[in-house]
């Protein structure tokens, strides 16, 4: 009877693996995560932690071991970026794109995310982002949306997929059924929307329709909860799913991390794992290792795997999951590997990413333009959510050229302690450095604040625009290529 018994155990094993994608921690394969891959497993996310080495070998190496492997990235470009943690994006964000709305630019600049993607040996961009940001207090979506309009993000939503999917790669639109009326972060905790359900139709699907109709390969949950929905998130909970299978979508529905707060600390890796493909979800991101920060073990990865995998068999084994809605998710995963698998490498097409990002910039205001020279950048941002992933330090720095970097806490800083940094950033030009500045906002006072110890200062605002703030660059984005704009305005007199 044991062999029965241990050939069961593997085949329902195999079937958990084919709809699990886990991130991993370093730059090479490690001992479990090669076995998972010989045993069915669906794929890895990667994340900044795994791009310090040769991506591309590591990439073919996952490939060799499991030819159907799918790679994802969260390859968003502005403030999201993996392949350019360490210096920050040199593609134009989403709202820099909708601020300019040219949707052959956004199309460029989806192929152009594909095409680098691709050359890395990934298969799946976990973008575009096409949550309507109605909210602007939103902490984790805000500049990551192409706007506040329907119409205008499910235009752009259209165009980057199709520029992302023509580079051979999938793209992934997300986080449906829409993040951008939140005023809470997920990965801290479960936002709840008051909306109707009259206004998300509206408001909020038009652009994930917009991604269907243009042939979008996958589409990723929301851990967000409405009344009318019941108290599970649109992630678990059938009743949202059922809505995106009904509207025409048979492609890949993959769920946003289940490592995330809002899972993690309600029904657990495990139960979410479970719970998710019960409610339709076709893959489970299960996150990044690394985000437990301090408290993350030497096997997080193959922690929050195993918890996974084990719920996920230990739910089939029971009957409480059945074997035909794991088996439809697993089919739905191959075609998505089979559509990009054995692809030619994505040609090359005339990029100019600095362009754009100067065709974006707002100047609000007028002032002298800036000397070529080294230049005191104070930076009052807040930190940068889990979704970012990366160090923010690049924006600054470019901003200054070589000019001293000043970092206040806005959120507590006192009035002595911005008069303190003002002294030590000496004489000389200056800027204040901002990503959220709407009236009464802690940047907003600490920003008053510095205007009156120092008139005619500049302020460059990576976030969302703000009317009525006075003297503004507005680059939305916290990246590279956005800093190099802003710093390019900078040296025009207005």
């Amino acid at each position: 009877m044991s062999v029965p018994d241990d050939f069961e155990r593997r085949e329902i094993e195999r079937l958990a693996n084919a709809v699990l994608w886990p991130g991993f921690l370093g730059n090479e394969v490690p001992d479990w995560l090669a076995d998972a891959l010989r045993d069915g497993l669906a794929g890895v996310v990667y994340f900044a932690q795994n791009l310090g080495g040769d991506t591309t070998a590591l990439s073919a190496e996952i490939h060799r071991i499991a030819p159907h492997a799918l790679i994802g990235i969260d390859e968003e470009g502005g403030s999201v970026t993996r392949l350019e943690t360490t210096t920050g994006s040199t593609i134009p964000g989403a709202a820099e794109l909708g601020a300019l709305d040219d949707v052959e630019a956004t199309r460029a600049t989806g192929y152009e995310i594909g095409r680098r993607v691709a050359a890395i040996g990934a298969d799946v961009v976990i973008a575009p982002v096409a949550d309507v940001n109605t909210d602007p207090r939103n902490p984790v979506i805000g500049v990551r949306a192409f706007g506040s309009d329907t119409s205008l993000v499910s235009r752009h939503v259209a165009a980057a997929v199709t520029g992302i999917q023509d580079a051979g790669v999938a793209a992934c639109a997300k986080h449906y059924p829409g993040h951008g009326d939140t005023h809470t972060d997920s990965h801290h905790d479960l936002p709840r929307i008051t909306l109707d359900q009259a206004e998300i139709e509206r408001v909020h699907l038009p652009p994930f329709t917009a991604a269907v109709e243009a042939g979008v390969l996958s589409i990723m949950t929301a851990h967000i909860a409405a009344p009318q929905w019941g108290d599970a998130p649109a992630t678990l909970n059938p009743l949202v799913l059922g809505r995106l299978r009904a509207a025409g979508f048979d492609g890949v529905i993959v769920t946003d991390a289940l490592d995330m707060a809002a899972i993690r600390e309600s029904v657990g890796i495990g139960g979410g794992a479970v719970r998710a493909l019960a409610a339709g979800a076709d893959l489970l991101c299960i996150g990044n290792p690394t985000n437990p920060g301090d408290a993350m073990l030497a096997d997080q990865d193959e922690r929050d795997y195993r918890e996974a995998r084990d719920a996920v068999v230990a739910a089939l084994r029971s009957g409480e999951l059945s074997r035909e809605r794991v088996e439809e998710a697993a089919r739905r995963v191959a075609v998505m590997a089979a559509a990009v698998r054995d692809r030619g490498p994505a040609a090359e097409r005339p990029f100019d990413g600095d362009a754009i990002a100067d065709r974006a910039v707002h100047v609000e205001g007028s002032f002298p333009a800036f000397e070529d020279a080294p230049t005191t950048v104070i930076d009052l941002r807040r930190a940068s959510s889990l979704a970012v992933d990366s160090a923010a330090s690049h924006v600054a720095q470019a901003l200054a050229a070589g000019g001293e970097t000043i970092r206040i806490d806005a959120e507590h800083a006192t009035d002595a302690d911005i008069d303190a940094a003002l002294r030590s950033g000496g004489a000389g030009q200056s800027v204040v450095l901002v990503d959220r500045i709407d009236v009464g906002s802690p940047q907003r006072i600490a920003l008053d604040r510095i205007r009156d110890a120092t008139p005619g200062v500049v302020t460059v605002n990576v976030g969302l625009p703000v009317a009525d703030a006075g003297t503004v660059i507005t680059a939305s984005a916290a990246s590279l290529l956005a800093a190099r704009a802003a710093r390019r305005a900078l040296l025009v007199s207005r």
